[in-house]
């Protein structure tokens, strides 16, 4: 890749733009994706409107959003597109028993990736969305993933700070090593208001091959959150899930 003066190539650059947006953040205008990006405003007015032709970002007016041309590539990513595709009528079954919003992640680093998201026209709001990112410790999904991971990577979750996205979110690593100990023990994971006040979250491991591939969850209001009830249908969906991988690899 060619070096342009400023120390780094227009790919990195466009790289530094599109890494702007989280799943809380965003539309931004032009100054705010410049200082979030850390680049002159010439040229991220230059790489936007390329980004914008390319279908990589979108314009409405003086904001930029990202666009849905990012969504379809990563739906080519074929392990991800496979293990989707699987996790899918297990999915519909877990909402057709629960008629509440389910999710099915995958761990990307320190974060939880969300590959689906099905709810009904009442749907609960939840900072989670298709192809969006959040912490590994502050969503059920995120802390089954965590759970079941190599010793390395607890480690290394538990030795950095623990982001905070509410005041129930857990940020002492003596009470997450704890936490994630009893999912160990239990096959579940669970979180109450640790990602959005107002909700609660049960979810289960996914394997193959040995493996946590994958998780998935069940997200109600926290007003009729009912473990002993969810429980069951979430274990179902997540070994029947483990099942149908292993009989595919």
């Amino acid at each position: 890749m060619t070096r342009n003066a400023a120390g780094g190539s227009m790919l990195e650059k466009a790289a530094l733009i599109l890494e702007c947006f989280d799943p809380s953040g965003g539309p931004y205008r032009l100054s705010e994706l410049s200082e979030r990006a850390g680049l002159p405003k010439p040229t991220v007015h230059r790489l936007a409107a390329d980004l914008v032709r390319l279908g990589w970002l979108e314009r409405s007016g003086a904001h930029y959003r990202l666009g849905a041309k990012l969504f379809e590539l990563g739906t080519l990513v074929p392990r991800r597109r496979d293990l989707r595709e699987t996790a899918l009528p297990f999915l519909q079954d877990l909402f057709e028993a629960t008629r509440e919003t389910v999710h099915l992640g995958v761990r990307e680093g320190l974060e939880v990736v969300y590959l689906e998201r099905i709810h009904g026209h009442e749907a609960l709001r939840l900072p989670s969305r298709i192809g969006g990112s959040l912490p590994l410790s502050c969503t059920a999904v995120g802390k089954a993933l965590l759970a079941f991971s190599d010793a390395e990577l607890t480690e290394e979750v538990l030795s950095g700070p623990l982001p905070s996205l509410t005041p129930y979110s857990i940020t002492d690593p003596t009470r997450l090593r704890t936490t994630l100990e009893k999912i160990r023990v239990s096959g579940l994971a669970y979180e109450d208001q640790e990602a959005t006040p107002g909700a609660s979250c049960i979810a289960a491991p996914v394997f193959a091959g040995g493996t946590t591939v994958a998780a998935l969850s069940v997200a109600v209001p926290r007003a009729r959150f009912s473990p002993a009830q969810l429980a069951p249908a979430v274990r179902t969906a997540a070994l029947g899930l483990s099942r149908a991988l292993r009989t595919a690899g």
